[in-house]
């Protein structure tokens, strides 16, 4: 038996984890196994519900090991096409919920919608209790300006820029993850080399365009680094000369510190670079001393 959670947990956030850590001590009571239901790809690309513009906050195995990672017992991953979206919630939770993963119990947030019907946890309660499950309902978790922890939420700030109110919402700061690939060396060329990224999950969203310090994880090791996120994803890592093209770097985005922007000559550049690279500095030595 089992108590059973469904959502796509983009984020996996402060919201998510409240979710999942209710799942977990629910089950734990029952004796019960504790599984996170969630889905391949977002119910949007296959509807085609502004499909082209989504962008998503944690690629497929990142959200796995977040959803794992916080004390669930197994994790379901099925694929979203439109013959699953044409399931009601009853034939949902018939023939997912209870008889495959033999749930006794299902776990909603405030505002999750199942099946075609599109039901609400009101609406839920007395199917699911007519094919013997009990339903439990988690309250909505409240960020800044009285709204709802959501993921959309989430993608609004790291759009404007805001990774530090993403953070907040996230439980953890935002990254990125791809292999560092040629560039055209300029940055080199003025004392400021960076590793350009191209990212392993295309739909990962990115922040918007700017600079940014970073925390930077390449070689098993960490470093800090500033960020320059523009067509390209680039980062100059501070003490730092080994060659790392083809290999993984990941960057997390700790602060914003100024729009992305052109120069009218090289020194002019030279000059601004070398102002944020102080700027991020400081900033380091202020968080080392915390």
């Amino acid at each position: 038996m089992a108590v059973v959670a469904t959502g796509f947990f983009d984020g996996v956030h402060t919201g998510h984890q409240r979710v999942i850590r209710t799942l977990v001590s629910a089950s734990r009571e029952r004796g019960e196994e504790a599984i996170v239901v969630t889905f391949a790809n977002h119910p949007r690309a296959v509807l085609q519900q502004d499909a082209r513009s989504l962008r998503l906050l944690t690629s497929p195995d990142e959200k796995k090991d977040r959803i794992l990672a916080a004390g669930v017992d197994r994790v379901e991953v099925l694929d979203f096409t439109r013959e699953f979206a044409a399931m009601t919630a009853g034939e949902y939770l018939r023939t997912i919920v209870r008889d495959k993963l033999g749930g006794s119990a299902v776990l909603l947030g405030y505002d999750n919608r199942l099946g075609s019907d599109s039901l609400l946890p009101d609406a839920i309660r007395p199917v699911a209790e007519s094919l013997g499950m009990e339903v439990l309902v988690i309250p909505p978790l409240m960020a800044s300006a009285g709204r709802a922890v959501s993921s959309t939420l989430i993608r609004k700030a790291l759009a404007e820029g805001e990774v530090e109110a993403a953070a907040g919402m996230l439980g953890y700061e935002y990254s990125l993850y791809g292999a560092v690939v040629p560039g055209k060396q300029y940055g080199r060329v003025i004392g400021f080399p960076t590793a350009n990224m191209q990212m392993y999950d295309p739909l990962k969203m990115v922040p918007a365009h700017g600079v940014y310090l970073t925390e930077v994880e390449t070689l098993g090791r960490h470093f800090y680094g500033m960020t320059n996120v523009g067509p390209v994803v680039e980062t100059h890592i501070f003490d730092f000369s080994e060659d790392i093209y083809g290999l993984g770097l990941r960057i997390k985005f700790k602060k914003r510190l100024r729009d992305e922007r052109r120069f009218n000559s090289g020194d002019e550049l030279k000059a601004q670079l070398t102002a944020d690279e102080e700027t991020c500095r400081a900033l380091v030595a202020d968080l080392t001393r915390r």
